[in-house]
């Protein structure tokens, strides 16, 4: 890659147009036109309708549901880019789709995190950057530089100045304990667990004890993302019956697959506050939800990625 790289130019797939429009007002710079859209044969075309000869491109497009769509469009939106002889290509993917899948967790099983990853860096993909993966170690998946951004700040920041009297951080597994400490460090809470056991591959997960001192506290249960819901609610339900007074939620992704949002409508959360890495169209939301931009975060990584500075810097 020479050391020409002109203007920034950012595109979008359908995925999340709403975001990366707030990203481009952030940066004061207009939104680049490109046609994604599909033939009546349900094969995806793409056409970049603007000069991106030598120009640092940002495609943004989180891989949510349609997840295989979604992953399509942003491979095609980078082979295109990569065919006009754009300068350098970075694949902004706020939700990193199949981040669960990351290891062998039984015989004959993919690494699909993997094979993505594989995916999108042979479509011509220089950089990738996105906002709180699954597991921290998909980072290593990729051969290309990762810019892995976390939302924390910006979740922190809304519950502190609630100031919420007594509140304990409460991880809603074991697996999640270590980000979420750092979130109870952040607001200067104390920290507990709830164990839960997962039974089979069917999204169904049995909540057991919690470890941890909760009586007559209010608790924050802390996710990375919300999917179906059955585990916040559990968490939610199993808080309560512990002494906590009241519950409140905090997750980056609003997955909310199936039934969440009629689920999280019918819970015991007092709020349950996410960010829009994923589309969250207002009228899926009930009174429950509090929805948070990342548009600022992802807006000055892109910025600093652009001129040479440092990503790191943002949370030091």
């Amino acid at each position: 890659m020479g050391p020409v790289i002109d203007e920034l130019k950012i595109f979008s797939g359908n995925a999340h147009r709403g975001l990366a429009t707030s990203v481009c007002d952030y940066l004061n710079i207009p939104l680049g036109k490109a046609e994604v859209f599909k033939f009546a044969n349900d094969n995806t075309f793409v056409r970049i309708m603007e000069n991106v000869r030598q120009r640092d491109v940002f495609i943004v497009q989180p891989t949510c549901a349609p997840v295989n769509d979604n992953i399509m469009e942003l491979l095609i939106m980078i082979d295109a880019c990569k065919r006009a002889s754009a300068g350098r290509i970075t694949a902004v993917v706020p939700y990193y789709g199949y981040g669960r899948t990351d290891k062998k967790d039984q015989p004959r099983v993919p690494i699909t995190a993997r094979l993505v990853a594989d995916l999108l860096t042979a479509a011509g993909a220089d950089r990738l950057v996105t906002v709180d993966l699954h597991a921290g170690q998909i980072q290593g998946f990729f051969n290309i530089p990762v810019d892995e951004l976390t939302a924390l700040p910006i979740l922190v920041k809304h519950f502190k100045d609630k100031e919420i009297k007594d509140l304990v951080v409460v991880a809603v597994d074991i697996g999640i304990s270590k980000r979420a400490r750092d979130v109870a460090e952040r607001l200067n809470a104390p920290l507990a667990i709830i164990e839960k056991r997962r039974l089979g591959n069917n999204d169904h997960s049995e909540t057991l004890n919690v470890i941890g001192d909760v009586k007559g506290k209010a608790a924050l249960t802390f996710d990375d993302e919300i999917d179906t819901g059955g585990t916040v609610v559990n968490a939610a339900r199993a808080l309560l019956d512990h002494g906590v007074t009241q519950v409140y939620c905090c997750a980056t992704h609003p997955v909310l697959s199936g039934p969440a949002v009629q689920r999280i409508a019918k819970s015991d959360f007092q709020e349950v506050v996410v960010t829009d890495t994923i589309n969250f169209p207002p009228e899926k939301r009930n009174g429950k939800f509090t929805v948070l931009s990342v548009a600022p975060l992802l807006g000055e990584a892109i910025q600093r990625i652009h001129q040479g500075q440092s990503v790191g810097a943002l949370f030091s």
